[in-house]
């Protein structure tokens, strides 16, 4: 099947799909702001630029998409039937970098996380009580915090307009 777009429209449409601030990065990162946790965000000093960094527990969090980072069993990871030589060379090249970068991070001394778009969305909850009782050992929400319902995660994760904002 040919392509019926135009390389420069090609490019226009992929420089829209979003390396950082996704929808399931918001949805994590507002659960976990809610547990009182801290932390910073993509940071560029470290291999990979995590998604999420908790230097207080020494803990690096990424966050990856199941299509780009090829999350195995997942319906969402299903490789593209045109230009397979392209996308098997970008994809396996993308798993294989996250192989190096999680391997530097732990070689640093970084405890690293991964959690999968699919899991996040599904349970996104259980997964930030999993960090905790990983982190703290316990599961209990900070005192004056109220965890968010599904329908408040989804809608902190929607695009804000970003007026006059450079990407």
């Amino acid at each position: 099947m040919a392509d019926n777009v135009t390389p420069q429209r090609r490019s226009w449409n992929m420089s829209r799909i979003r390396s950082a601030d996704t929808k399931p990065e918001m949805i994590l990162r507002s659960v976990l702001h809610r547990m009182g946790f801290r932390f910073r965000v993509h940071c560029r000093g470290l291999p990979g630029r995590p998604d999420i960094v908790l230097r207080k527990y020494h803990t690096i969090i990424f966050v990856h998409g199941c299509f780009w980072h090829q999350h195995s069993g997942c319906i969402e990871a299903v490789r593209p039937k045109t230009n397979k030589k392209y996308w098997m060379e970008k994809l396996d090249g993308n798993v294989k970098r996250d192989g190096r970068n999680i391997q530097a991070l732990r070689d640093e001394g970084w405890r690293v996380f991964r959690f999968w778009e699919c899991e996040i969305e599904k349970d996104p909850i259980g997964i930030a009580a999993l960090i905790a009782k990983e982190l703290r050992g316990d599961t209990n929400e900070p005192a004056g915090y109220r965890l968010p319902t599904r329908t408040q995660l989804l809608k902190a994760a929607e695009s804000r307009t970003g007026y006059n904002k450079k990407r």
